[in-house]
């Protein structure tokens, strides 16, 4: 089947699409699809989202009930990988873990590939958006197409199409959307480019064609790498001006008035989420298969992860100057999520300090609205309710996460002692 007929197809809205995926990601992309005009069906194996989203009820913090309600009648669920044969694209939206070796675990992909395999027909469009290192698309996904696809004498660019777009999400941002954030796209052939092109047209303002899926997967982890290597650059300079003892506010607040060629990051307790730890070590694994080496995301993993360890002595040395030893003392920290407004505590740095304060021996709590429990995480805590009572008992208050709902000029008057990751409270002053 050729591009013009998929292109005409989508262009009429008469398309009938498929998302692999329900999670963070697929989600939000199969309300967009379906508010976009197309007949959805999300395609999940954990039976209770797909309960959920037949029922109309949302457990993504950036995708309403309303929304759901809002497309019943285009957007429904199923465990059953059957339907894409009545389907004209497919995208998949998996997680993409690093396995306990640091190593890319794609058996999702492969999992899904070799289902939508089973049910690949003339005109279907397949698009991987799930992050991974270069090459995924085309020696892993496409393989498993092929091989279907070669008894029948059907060849991808001509009855069937393969592209790879990288999803864009940023949970908890309004400024960008899905939509309006620019969409990079590229086919495994020019006319697998215009397949996709003509899936997501109708749906995001802005594509970006990328001459291969391997420099879309490129760009994709450069864009995490680059905040992964910043983040811990600042980092890096909060410890260099701790030794030095310089503000480092003073010195971020200063260096920020240059009008061109500087981007503001600043310091944390290191890196959280299921995307920027993760990702830049798919290329670095990807690297290492070739025998090179990606030098700067290994400095940076390094430097990310002794941040933690540097404030919890920051609370050590806090305690030690008021005359209070770690061991026994009541320490709240405020946020476990990984970034603020969130309700996602996925590999959060907040981790790693809690664990360290209660083997220290200290009594720590935390305070999290969107986080009430940290017990699968490993923490065995779960989050203090009332936030006044405990920044009065505290011997001392770490601002781990910046949620807004704060009020940080209270929380700082209240508070014995005071160790802030990021500047927030002096923000605030």
């Amino acid at each position: 089947m050729s591009a013009l007929t998929v292109s005409d197809r989508f262009h009429n809205r008469t398309a009938r699409v498929a998302v692999v995926g329900l999670g963070y990601v697929g989600l939000p992309l199969a309300a967009v699809l379906a508010d976009s005009g197309y007949e959805v069906v999300g395609i999940d194996l954990d039976q209770t989202k797909v309960e959920a989203v037949n029922q109309g009820r949302s457990y993504i913090a950036d995708v309403d009930d309303a929304d759901l309600l809002a497309q019943a009648s285009r957007l429904r669920a199923t465990s059953d990988y059957a339907v894409l044969g009545q389907c004209d694209a497919v995208s998949i939206c998996l997680p993409t873990p690093l396995d306990p070796e640091g190593q890319p675990d794609v058996s999702a992909i492969l999992a899904s590939g070799q289902e939508i395999a089973r049910f690949l027909h003339p005109g279907l469009v397949v698009v991987l958006e799930s992050t991974s290192y270069p090459g995924t698309t085309t020696e892993l996904l496409l393989p498993r197409l092929e091989a279907a696809a070669q008894p029948q004498g059907w060849r991808v660019g001509e009855e069937f199409h393969v592209a790879f777009s990288p999803e864009r999400v940023d949970p908890g941002r309004t400024d960008w959307t899905i939509q309006t954030t620019p969409k990079i796209v590229a086919g495994v052939t020019e006319s697998c480019l215009a397949a996709v092109q003509a899936y997501y047209g109708p749906v995001f303002e802005t594509l970006v064609p990328v001459s291969s899926p391997s420099a879309a997967e490129m760009a994709k982890l450069f864009e995490n790498t680059f905040r992964f290597v910043n983040i811990s650059l600042v980092n890096e300079l909060l410890l260099m001006c701790d030794r030095l003892e310089l503000d480092c506010r003073e010195v971020l607040d200063a260096a920020a008035t240059k009008p061109f060629g500087f981007t503001r990051f600043t310091p944390g307790p290191g890196v959280g989420g299921p995307c920027i730890p993760v990702d830049p070590y798919f290329l670095a694994w990807k690297m290492k298969s070739i025998d090179a080496e990606a030098r700067f995301i290994e400095l940076a993993g390094q430097i990310n992860a002794e941040m933690p360890r540097y404030w919890v002595q920051k609370v050590q040395d806090a305690l030690n100057d008021a005359g209070k030893p770690v061991k026994g003392s009541r320490i709240l920290v405020l946020g476990a999520a990984y970034k603020p407004d969130v309700a996602d505590a996925r590999e959060s740095p907040v981790i790693d300090i809690l664990q360290r304060l209660l083997q220290k021996g200290a009594q720590a709590r935390y305070h999290d609205p969107y986080i009430l429990s940290l017990t699968e995480m490993g923490v065995p805590l779960t989050a203090v309710a009332d936030l006044e009572e405990e920044v009065q008992k505290a011997d001392c208050v770490v601002i781990a996460t910046a949620h807004t709902v704060y009020d940080w000029a209270s929380i700082a008057q209240g508070a014995a002692l005071l160790v802030d990751t990021g500047f927030v409270a002096k923000r605030s002053s």
